[in-house]
Formats: C-alpha cells, structure tokens, sequence
C-alpha cells in the first residue's frame, strides 16, 4: 500500500522534470538562431538621412535701399519675422528690420547736414569779404598808378635822375596793378571751388539724410510671390530667424520655395562616398508618411568634404534628385535615402545581424555546437545583407544571437585582421603619395617672363629650367 502511494507521488513529479528540461531545451534553441551563409548576387545600397528642399527658390531680399553704400548702414537685425511654413500671398508681410538703427543714422545725419549747411554760409560770406577785399587792393592800386603817372608827367622840368625814377615809379605801380588783377582771377577761382566743396558735402549729406528717410519707410519687408515660407539654413547649421543680422553681404531673409521640383539633400560619410555616383538610382522614405515610397537619381556630388560638429569625421553633401510631384510633401521633412551603388553577381554574404563588432574587430560566431569567434572582412552592404570578403564560405553555420559563453570565445582569423590593417596603411601611403607627387607638379609649374623680339612674352617654365642670376 505505501509502496502505490510512493509511486502515486513519484511518477507526476518525474513527469513534470521531464516536461520542463523538454521546454527548457526548446526555448534555450529558439534563443539561438543560426543562418547560412548565401552564395549569389548582391545589391550594394548606401543608406542615409536626408532633409527636403526645392531645388528652386524664390529668394526675399532686403530692401534695396539698405544694399547702398552711401547710407552706411552694413547690417540690421530682424525684429519680427513671422513663423516658418506659413502661406504667404505677393505682397504678404514676412518680417520687419531694425527701426532703431535707422533712426539713429537720421538723427546723425541731420545733425551733419546742418553743420555741412552753415560751413557752406560761412564760407559764401568769408568768399565775398576775401573778394571784396582783393577789389579794393585793385583800386587802390589804380589810383597809386593813375598818381606815380602824374608824377612823371610833371618830372621833365626836374633833373633826368629825377625823371628816371618817377618813370621806374610809374612802371612800379604798374606791374603792381596788374599783378592785383591777376591775384583777383585766382582768388576768385579759388573760392568758387571752396564754396562749391562746402555745397557738394552739403548735398551729400542731405542726399543721405533723404534715402535713409526712404530706407526707413522700406523696412517692412514683404514677399514677392505665393508660397510657404521657409527659413534660410547656414551650412554650418545656423538659421535665419527673429535676432538674426542681415545686410549687404547677406541679402537673403528667407525663401519660397518652388515645391513642384524637390531634392533631398543629405550627407555621406567619407568611407562610402566612392561608391556614390551622379545618376545612381534612389529609392526615398518619408519620415512623415511610412506609406509613400519615392523614386529619385543623385544629381550632385561635393568634391570637398566638411567636419561634422564635435567629431574629426568627415562627410559630403549629396543631392538627391525627386521624381514626380507630391502635394502632401512640405520643405524639411526628414527622408530615408537609399542609394543602389552597384550590383555584384556570385558573391558571398551573410545576414547583417550576424556581424558584431567590438572596438576594432568586426566578427561572427560560427559553429553549431561549439561556437567561435571568426574574424571577417566586409565589403559593401544593403538593408539585410553585407558582403563577406573573407572569413567565410558559402554554406557556413552563423549565429544571429550571441552565445552564453561569447565572453570565454577565443578569435579565429587574426591574420585577416593583419591583412586587412596592411592594405589599409597601404591605401593611405598611397594616397600620401599621390597628393605629394600632384603638389611638386603644381609647384614646379611657373610663369616667367621672356624677352622675344623686343617685346615681353610669357612663357611657362620649369622651375629648374629659370636661369640662375
């Protein structure tokens, strides 16, 4: 009896063991996904995040009056200027500049203009006593003439050294009279061209005082045609918004963009950007909408790349031209690019979630019960798959989840590793080479000047080739 209540007792608790190390063994394989390695062809695609933009815009200016030089006025702020992605009509208000700033200018310029006015008063009435002055001289040295000729009229009757000198008196008085005249006409010119000065600073000055009455009048700046209005963006990451300055060297305020001809652009890290080319298909995501699926072409490549903020990377701007016509799409909306940059026909590839990667190892686990750490090269990758230059084999057993043990895992392939590293520093002394071999050509390259037929040609020369002094 007590032996059939054991058993009663004994066979539900080994039945339950057995069931949960069968479950156990189950979930603990479903955790441990592997693939295979694929043999065929491969699409390289180039994935990266864009921004839209017209490729067309309508520009709105500062007022014209604000682009003279003459007004002295190089850049103003924005004091108002109404929200982004607004519609605005021809003629709509789009933003206001600086009162204050002109109206400090007018002041300053008022205060001038009359100061300008009464040195050109003064000066009229400091010309009219200078020449009235000089006419005087002149008729007093008419009556000193019209005297020393009387004198030497009455001299023949006196000794001939008494007439001799009344004559070189009457000579004297003359000259001098003459000279007086002469001195007048020169006078007289010179106080023309410095009352006609004092004028022309004048007339500058209110010249001035009257287009700043306009440019102040003008400060309200309005769009030109229909659109939605957009921000004008700064490749260096700045917007031109309410505090912003504006001026003659940077006329633009905002845009209106022309939405029937959009781009996307974005930028392209320096490791793929060999890969992109203009005229490469694009097949482009909205952000926005999840649903729509664009078609697109790039349409340009930078030749220079910039420095991303905070880091020593450097990308490219790609443009990326979009098919079609779409009215839900607006400026800046975020869009997913994916770039076909080649097609490679009975290639190697593995899955991309196969791939780890520490701070300088790229890896895959590989094995079916005893799995290790095989080092491999990569080549060009796509939204599911990445291509496998060595490592692996058509065929191979790979894990998409790490191990329990991946910490205990020793690598296989350290000499891929050193391959890899070599070619690497291959490639950049090649490069080295080739920029020093294109600066020494650009260098050796001048212009000098060569004497043919008594005339003075240019010749271009070797800097070897210059005959030394």
């Amino acid at each position: 009896m007590n032996t059939k209540k054991i058993l009663y007792v004994a066979i539900p608790v080994v039945l339950l063991l057995v069931l949960y190390l069968f479950f156990a063994k189950e979930e603990t394989d479903y955790t441990h996904i592997m693939v295979n390695v694929q043999r065929g062809t491969f699409n390289s695609v180039v994935f990266s995040s864009g921004q839209l933009e017209s490729e067309k815009s309508e520009s709105i200016d500062i007022p014209e009056k604000l682009k003279d030089r003459n007004l002295r006025i190089y850049e103003l702020a924005i004091t108002d200027m109404i929200d982004e992605g607004t519609w605005v009509d021809s003629g709509d208000y789009v933003a206001t500049l600086d009162h204050k700033a002109v109206e400090e200018q007018i002041k300053l310029a008022q205060d001038e203009m009359e100061k300008t006015l009464s040195e050109y008063e003064d000066g009229k009435i400091d010309s009219n006593l200078t020449l009235s002055n000089q006419r005087d001289v002149i008729v007093n040295a008419q009556l000193d003439m019209a005297e020393k000729k009387i004198i030497m009229e009455e001299s023949i009757y006196e000794s001939p050294s008494i007439q001799k000198k009344a004559g070189m008196d009457s000579d004297k008085a003359a000259r001098k009279l003459e000279q007086e005249k002469r001195a007048y006409v020169l006078k007289t010119q010179q106080e023309e061209n410095r009352v006609q000065r004092k004028y022309i600073n004048y007339r500058q000055v209110l010249e001035r005082s009257q287009e700043l009455d306009k440019l102040f009048n003008s400060l309200e700046v309005r769009a030109p045609k229909a659109g939605i209005l957009t921000y004008l963006k700064f490749p260096w990451g700045e917007i031109m918004k309410t505090g912003s300055k504006v001026g003659v060297y940077n006329s633009t305020i905002a845009k209106i963009p022309e939405m029937t001809n959009l781009i996307s652009r974005t930028y392209i890290n320096e490791i793929d950007i060999s890969k992109i080319k203009i005229g490469q298909k694009v097949k482009l995501g909205i952000d926005a909408f999840p649903d729509k699926q664009l078609n697109g072409e790039v349409l340009t490549v930078a030749n220079i790349g910039q420095a991303m903020p905070n880091s020593d990377a450097k990308v490219f701007e790609v443009k990326i031209k979009i098919y079609g016509v779409d009215k839900d799409l607006k400026p800046a909306m975020t869009t997913s690019n994916g770039i076909e940059s080649g097609t490679f026909a009975d290639t190697i590839m593995v899955a991309s979630d196969a791939v780890f990667e520490n701070d300088s190892l790229k890896y895959v686990y590989t094995g079916l019960k005893s799995p290790v750490k095989q080092i491999v090269w990569l080549g060009d990758e796509n939204e599911n798959h990445v291509l496998i230059k060595k490592g692996l084999k058509a065929g191979d057993v790979v894990w998409l989840t790490e191990p329990e043990n991946a910490v205990e895992l020793h690598y296989q392939g350290i000499e891929i590793y050193s391959e890899m590293k070599k070619e690497k520093e291959n490639t950049k002394i090649v490069a080295e080479k080739e920029r020093d071999e294109m600066m020494k050509k650009q260098q050796q390259s001048v212009i000098v000047p060569v004497a043919v037929s008594g005339t003075l040609k240019l010749k271009a020369a070797r800097l070897n080739d210059v005959p030394q002094k």
